[in-house]
């Protein structure tokens, strides 16, 4: 057997030779194979042979490593033809499973040349479904380095077309090994998504209800529901990974789950609610509440983003512009959307024509954008986002304009101040608030979610009283008191108070920090 020539001769690179000997070798204990039952002279070919026996087993072997060689040979994009050729002859030898050494060392050379072909834009779609095809005909240790490297790159190479779902299924997520789903890093420092969490959220991206170009609707439901307890493991077991999450709330927007698809969607939307796409998929989950709807769109229009990503969601607010009869705002949206569709030389749709051969639309003045009408409609689209932070009531005690910070009271243990100017432009002392508290205070400092204002009259009774009497300056002071409530000298100043006037007005409850007690003060 000549086994080791053949190996001498590809270690050489003399491959011809080795091609040579390796075929003859084979066609030789094939036609003794087939002599011992049949009279048969004619020359086995390699697909025909029978896959028993150590010396036809050998034979093959040999082949197919001269195989391999030609498949090093030809490991250039140029030469996928040629490459292509050799992965199919080694398919040809129907060799056993437990050939791991070959096919881990093929997985590597594939996972590489599909790699160079993206890379050169030498892909060519038709060609590696062939090549696909063939891959997916040979066992590979698994899980191992290899197996992930195959993975990856017909990931890249499928990920956007419907050859994606065939190859994902059979090379089977179990597969991924632990440094799977750690983020790697590139040669220039920057991180890339773990290839697990790439792999999981397209496969989820896959099962969504996609259109045909008959319009038609394709929704593999019962694949969609096998695969939602997999991708809940993962977003339970790899806390890390952003955007699993996202996708199942789309899976459950998908199969009528509103409920649901709230409650998984809130962690995950709070992490990432600078993104436009958080709120677009949260006003697609309300889409029953108009107003709602309407306040996500402001939010979303509100974070930066590219333009050129925003153009399906600029027109959604202009149709909704339009029906509020806000048409120099739909009118901005329209301008901004046909502007990025021109620049990009793309097609503008049929509706937005309809709206520019309006009247309403030629006589619309410009603008700039919309950002303040979408400011005046964050504070209820966040109030959605953290709907399931319990809301407190709390009285405004004391403003600093300047700083843009109000003191509140919400009780007598729990008071502080934070800053307001993200809800409101105007406020003022006595105001009761409705807040959600992102936790506790840092030295009475405290950060919220939203504030809207509300008009409790009972939570107000708790820390405001009328009062009327004498005002009493005591000698050589600038600060004075009715009774016990405390004025302060800025009011004595403005009021043009003096000992003994009487006087009618408004105090609130406010903490002494030096007494460490709670006394009143006149506001008014």
């Amino acid at each position: 057997m000549p086994t080791k020539e053949i190996k001498e001769l590809r270690q050489e690179g003399r491959l011809e030779e080795a091609l040579t000997l390796a075929t003859n070798e084979f066609n030789e204990i094939t036609n003794k194979a087939v002599a011992k039952n049949s009279n048969s002279e004619e020359p086995m070919l390699v697909s025909e042979a029978p896959v028993n026996g150590p010396a036809i087993l050998w034979a093959k072997r040999n082949l197919a490593w001269v195989y391999f060689d030609y498949l090093k040979v030809n490991f250039e994009p140029e030469n996928f033809d040629e490459f292509l050729f050799w992965m199919d002859k080694i398919k040809s030898l129907s060799l056993p499973a437990d050939e791991k050494m070959l096919y881990d060392n093929i997985a590597w050379k594939v996972g590489s040349m599909v790699f160079k072909c993206f890379n050169s834009n030498y892909a060519h779609y038709g060609k590696l479904i062939q090549l696909r095809d063939i891959v997916m005909s040979f066992e590979y240790s698994r899980p191992s380095q290899g197996y992930s490297f195959l993975y990856k790159a017909f990931h890249r190479a499928f990920k956007n077309t419907d050859a994606y779902l065939a190859f994902a299924e059979w090379w089977d997520f179990n597969n991924f090994m632990p440094e799977d789903f750690q983020k790697e890093t590139m040669p220039n420092g920057k991180e890339v998504m773990a290839i697990a969490e790439q792999a999981y959220i397209t496969y989820a991206k896959h099962l969504l209800p996609k259109r045909t170009f008959s319009e038609s609707l394709v929704f593999d439901k019962a694949k969609a529901i096998a695969f939602m307890p997999i991708l809940s493991k993962i977003i339970y077991t790899y806390p890390q990974f952003q955007y699993p999450a996202y996708f199942y709330a789309k899976l459950l927007l998908a199969l009528d789950d509103k409920a649901q698809m709230l409650a998984t969607l809130l962690p995950f939307a709070k992490k990432k609610r600078n993104d436009f796409w958080v709120w677009d998929i949260l006003a697609e989950a309300m889409s029953d509440n108009a107003d709602t709807v309407f306040a996500c769109y402001c939010k979303a229009l509100s974070c930066k983003s590219p333009e050129e990503m925003l153009v399906s969601l600029r027109q959604r607010m202009a149709a909704l512009l339009i029906s509020k009869g806000m048409y120099n705002e739909a009118k901005t949206e329209i301008e901004l959307l046909v502007n990025v569709k021109n620049a990009n030389h793309y097609s503008i749709p049929d509706e937005i024509i309809k709206w520019q051969a309006t009247e309403w639309y030629k006589s619309a003045p410009k603008s700039k954008s919309n950002f303040s009408l979408y400011k005046s409609y964050i504070p209820e689209a966040e109030a959605l986002l953290f709907s399931d932070v319990q809301e407190e009531i709390v009285i405004v005690e004391f403003i600093n304009t300047d700083k843009k910070i109000l003191n509140f009271i919400a009780s007598e243990t729990k008071f502080g101040f934070f800053k307001y100017d993200r809800f409101f432009s105007e406020i003022t002392v006595g105001e009761t608030i409705k807040v959600r508290f992102q936790g506790g205070s840092n030295e009475g400092m405290h950060q919220i979610y939203t504030a809207v204002k509300v008009n409790d009259e009972a939570f107000k009774k708790q820390y405001m009283k009328e009062v009327s009497g004498v005002v009493k300056i005591p000698v050589g002071k600038s600060f004075g008191f009715i009774d016990d409530v405390f004025v302060h000298p800025s009011l004595v100043a403005k009021l043009n108070l003096t000992d003994g006037i009487e006087l009618t007005g408004k105090s609130i409850k406010t903490y002494n920090k030096e007494k460490k007690q709670w006394s009143w003060k006149l506001i008014l």
